[in-house]
């Protein structure tokens, strides 16, 4: 459990990361980011599988493909609910939507946590249910505040649990499933990439695109295959309660990013970073009792 949590803080850090780089990548749009992400990511979780030994699950999946074309409509509904929304958490920054998916964001992990609750029947430990307590009332300072959901925030609070919870019902919830999910995305990418409006002229004025583009997707990699590593690590619950590390990482970037938090969202962030201390603590707790039991 320890090992999940500490690779599904990596994986939200990582994202943060990410967050703040496509800030560096002018003159590139949404779309095409987009498209280098998913065109340079394969390649990173390519290698980094045959070093580790894990080939064989893609392998393993294309023959159960073979066996069974049905999983290929699978596989197609993954890889679509993946890339969704890997193009809107690169498309929202650069189109003034951040806000919608920070609150999609919030609410996720809620969602995941539901799902967690009624798809697999999981129980929530009392530090876990203060957590979501806590977020409960951050969640509905930010909703008062708003009014409604626009369908970016619906998005991606109902769209990710879909994703995780088709990829266990398919038994893809692993390496060699991330790996397929991005294989069938190559298409849309190579287009994206073809299409965008980056020029010779453009690298020309800006030379350290040459650098900065690869590391996007060293970078992306890392992430996902500490995202992926998590699911598979911890309780659904747990998961999603994790989520919460990375909106608030993000908000760390907006920060940095010369963004201010106005005087009526304190009562939004306050009560969501409140709730990730409560993990945190849960986290420690589970370690300590985990050293006493060895002793």
């Amino acid at each position: 459990m320890s090992k999940g949590i500490i690779t599904s803080v990596t994986a939200s850090f990582l994202f943060a990361v990410m967050y703040y780089y496509t800030s560096l990548l002018t003159p590139l749009d949404g779309e095409e980011v987009f498209g280098w992400r998913m065109l340079l990511t394969l390649p990173c979780v390519t290698l980094f599988m045959l070093f580790t030994r894990d080939w064989p699950l893609v392998t393993g999946l294309l023959a159960r493909v073979r066996r069974n074309q049905l999983l290929l409509l699978g596989l197609l509904g993954t890889s679509s609910l993946m890339g969704v929304q890997l193009w809107l958490f690169l498309w929202a920054p650069l189109h003034g939507r951040s806000l919608e998916v920070s609150l999609g964001y919030f609410l996720l992990p809620l969602t995941m946590v539901l799902t967690g609750r009624l798809v697999y029947g999981e129980r929530l430990s009392r530090l876990q249910k203060l957590a979501v307590a806590c977020a409960m009332t951050g969640v509905g300072h930010e909703l008062y505040q708003h009014g409604s959901f626009a369908w970016e925030t619906l998005l991606v609070a109902g769209g990710y649990p879909l994703y995780f919870v088709l990829r266990r019902k398919c038994a893809t919830d692993h390496l060699g499933g991330l790996w397929a999910d991005m294989c069938l995305l190559l298409p849309a990418a190579l287009y994206f990439v073809i299409q965008g409006p980056l020029s010779a002229r453009d690298l020309a004025e800006h030379p350290g695109l040459y650098g900065l583009i690869p590391l996007l997707g060293v970078i992306s990699a890392l992430a996902l295959i500490c995202y992926v590593l998590a699911s598979r690590l911890l309780a659904f619950s747990l998961f999603g309660l994790l989520s919460y590390v990375e909106p608030v990482l993000l908000v760390a970037v907006a920060l940095l990013l010369g963004e201010t938090i106005g005087p009526d969202q304190w009562l939004t962030y306050l009560p969501i970073w409140l709730a990730v201390l409560v993990l945190i603590a849960e986290g420690v707790r589970h370690l300590l009792r985990q050293r006493r039991r060895s002793v």
